[in-house]
């Protein structure tokens, strides 16, 4: 009978402690959760305008200092100067004014105690931008050649080869060989053609990497010369200016061009915006993208400016003064991230009948995400547009976002399985 109540006492004893762990854990979870979503709720960079005063509203119990010089504060109740550092708390509304374009560190501590995380302060120009909506057919040149696949082929004695296959990897760039600069994909295959069975050296580029490799070239069954890769020295596409600046210089896309094949960053050498005419609109359906036609004449006469950057924020460059005039709306000022909310907002693109606005809805702002792509949430609300492409269609990336008057931000990637949804990315992330 002992036995029996003891090992009742030891089964009540284990349950208990049982429900002990359960309850630490699930306390444990939530403070987890809850540290998460303010880590979340604060971005780890802050943009703020030179000369303007900039309200931050992060409702985070969190403070941190910043050097007095720094800034000005308006708001005296949520501040504390001491020792020629100004003590900001976030858990209330607090506006800043910097004087200058510089950058700041902020180190927030949850109630003061807790470390949250370290933000860096950038003040940037005032700037003004012209909302394009411009359709813009786009042509870039890589830096050297990419290699795009790799694979076998039928040697001369009709056995299987593949001199490239532990040489090369999909992604790489071959800038020379034997110290002769390749910038065209027929200079490549003339070398390799013309190499009479002689071992190459090429110079690659893989990733941040600079790399000399040595090939030999195998003849096919016709006696030609080859390296089994396939490659790639240009790019077209059809895309939307996002906007331009009062030097003359756009940004467009709001993500960089990447190879179809490899879904890497293209290197760029050189590149072109020429007019395109919106011809066709595929619409837009679950599961599948819908995409806008253009028809680009490549042509002197149409070319419309010189991209001399490609970016995972973008492509950027200069524009002409014909193309200067055809942004017709006026300049607005620059809304960052903090200054979004959720709600009405209104994107400008072209469907072939000129640009036009439409309205769409801000659902969800991501002020700290992993991807800069998609900071911005959004939501087509506009019947005319809905009815004519589904939703956001390939060759829309780049579409101003606009709420309240200011520039926000660009629209980036539709979600296929919603097509009338998408992402936009920050406008600060263009600058």
């Amino acid at each position: 009978m002992n036995h029996l109540k003891e090992a009742v006492h030891d089964r009540g004893l284990i349950y208990k402690k049982f429900l002990y762990a359960m309850l630490v854990f699930g306390v444990a979870a939530v403070l987890l959760s809850m540290y998460y979503f303010m880590w979340l709720s604060v971005p780890s960079t802050i943009m703020i305008k030179a000369g303007v005063e900039q309200e931050l509203d992060f409702k985070v119990p969190a403070s941190g200092e910043i050097y007095k010089e720094a800034v000005e504060v308006s708001s005296s109740t949520n501040t504390n100067v001491e020792n020629n550092r100004l003590y900001i708390d976030l858990g209330h509304p607090v506006t800043l004014k910097a004087s200058q374009v510089d950058q700041y560190k902020l180190h927030l501590k949850i109630f003061g105690i807790i470390p949250l995380k370290e933000v860096d302060v950038e003040v940037i120009q005032d700037v003004r931008l012209k909302p394009a909506g411009i359709p813009i057919g786009i042509f870039v040149k890589t830096q050297g050649v990419l290699v795009v696949g790799i694979g076998e082929f039928e040697g001369e004695d009709g056995q299987i080869v593949n001199p490239g296959k532990y040489v090369f990897q999909t992604g790489d760039y071959i800038l020379e060989i034997n110290d002769e600069e390749i910038n065209e994909k027929r200079e490549l295959v003339d070398k390799i053609s013309h190499c009479e069975g002689q071992e190459l050296v090429f110079k690659v580029q893989r990733g941040d990497m600079l790399l000399e490799v040595k090939a030999r070239p195998v003849p096919n069954q016709n006696g030609e010369y080859k390296m089994g890769i396939w490659v790639r020295d240009n790019a077209q596409g059809v895309g939307t200016m996002t906007y331009i600046d009062e030097n003359g210089c756009f940004g467009a896309l709001g993500h960089g061009i990447n190879d179809v094949d490899t879904s890497t960053l293209m290197t760029l050498s050189s590149g072109t915006l020429y007019h395109t005419e919106i011809i066709g609109i595929t619409k837009g359906t679950t599961g599948s993208p819908g995409e806008l036609t253009g028809f680009i004449e490549y042509d002197d006469k149409n070319i419309m400016g010189a991209i001399t950057a490609n970016t995972p924020r973008g492509i950027f460059g200069i524009c002409t003064p014909e193309t200067e005039m055809e942004a017709v709306y006026d300049y607005l000022p620059l809304g960052l991230k903090q200054e979004i909310k959720k709600g009405p907002a209104q994107i400008l693109c072209s469907l072939g009948n000129g640009i036009q606005t439409y309205d769409v809805e801000i659902t969800d702002i991501n002020l700290e995400n992993d991807n800069i792509n998609r900071g911005i949430v959004l939501e087509i609300t506009d019947q005319e547009l809905l009815n004519t492409t589904g939703g956001i269609v390939q060759g829309m990336s780049g579409s101003p976002i606009i709420q309240d008057n200011k520039l926000v931000g660009a629209v980036t990637h539709v979600l296929v399985q919603e097509p009338a949804k998408g992402y936009g990315i920050f406008i600060e992330n263009m600058l």
